[in-house]
């Protein structure tokens, strides 16, 4: 298991240092063979939507645009995350921590234009309802079914890293939305076909934005809840401080902080306060084997305080 623990016991510091890696880069080249064969079939889907004034259509195409920005955002990201972490490795960067934020802000970029291309669908839709027009319906089934295909790629190249990183989770759920949405047309534009019902169109447009909104709810907050830095939702904070405190030799933990850098990088602050005859060196190589086997923890700084030492924490005012 990759580890990388630093440890400061009584103002001397004592660390081992392994590069992390998050787990959106470990992804790299099926992000990047998804973007490339998303963006040819956008192009694709867009001249026929318009061409054929097909509003489902042009809801699929604006879902896959959104994938295409969104997982060109995310490949952005991860580049200069990792540039900016071998920089820091170097020494001298004022970014200490790299970029890695850069790859949960654009997982929140992409909720927003999911919802921004939801909502404007919507109101197209309704407009539409009232006087439906008359669809093409050969050209955008053709089209389509090169979008299903684009799209179940897609899928397949980012389906296995979905749970990993919440970049990856952010382009794999668009994928997913344009699959369904892809689904979506081939069966309005085929009713429209070969049963003349013409309201078809904007009823799936709706279909796919009210399918789409919930899912993306959900990655906004899961970005929002790492940019606020919060614990990591699995992790149980009160187990937590217990299986510290019970490491032999400590009598008390606090100053405890943990939180999410990115997908994959989760960090731990805490003091922890020993008995004087106890040995710090066996206190940090039973914490550090604790956090590593029961919760991967990758990165930690643990301060080690002895109960009668002059030099103890002060409590913050904040």
């Amino acid at each position: 298991m990759r580890m990388s623990l630093y440890v400061l016991a009584m103002g001397h510091g004592h660390g081992h240092g392994v590069s992390a890696v998050s787990a959106s880069q470990k992804q790299l080249k099926r992000l990047g063979w998804a973007f490339g064969v998303l963006l040819v079939f956008l192009v694709v889907e867009v001249i026929v939507g318009l061409a054929t004034s097909s509003l489902a259509l042009l809801s699929d195409a604006g879902h896959m645009l959104t994938d295409v920005l969104g997982i060109g955002m995310a490949l952005a990201a991860i580049t200069a995350a990792r540039t900016s972490a071998k920089k820091a490795r170097g020494g001298g960067s004022s970014r200490t921590f790299g970029l890695y934020r850069l790859e949960v802000l654009a997982a929140l970029a992409n909720a927003v234009l999911l919802l921004g291309v939801a909502g404007f669908i919507l109101v197209e839709a309704v407009g539409r309802l009232a006087d439906p027009p008359e669809i093409a319906a050969g050209p955008v089934m053709i089209a389509a079914a090169a979008g299903l295909a684009a799209n179940l790629v897609a899928f397949a190249l980012l389906r296995p890293a979905a749970s990993e990183s919440i970049n990856m989770r952010g382009a794999y759920l668009e994928v997913l939305a344009d699959t369904i949405a892809s689904i979506g047309v081939l069966l309005g534009t085929a009713t429209s076909l070969f049963f003349g019902w013409t309201l078809a169109d904007p009823i799936v447009a709706v279909a796919i934005a009210v399918f789409v909104v919930p899912r993306t709810l959900r990655l906004a907050g899961q970005a929002l809840r790492i940019l606020v830095q919060q614990a990591p939702a699995d992790l149980d904070i009160g187990e937590l401080t217990d299986r510290l405190r019970a490491v032999p030799g400590v009598a008390e933990v606090h100053d405890l902080h943990v939180w999410t850098l990115t997908s994959g990088m989760e960090v731990l602050a805490a003091h922890l306060t020993v008995d004087a005859e106890t040995r710090t060196d066996d206190v940090l190589a039973s914490a550090q084997r604790m956090l590593a086997e029961r919760y991967e923890i990758e990165h930690a700084t643990l301060q080690v305080e002895s109960t009668t030492s002059a030099v103890r924490c002060q409590e913050l005012t904040w």
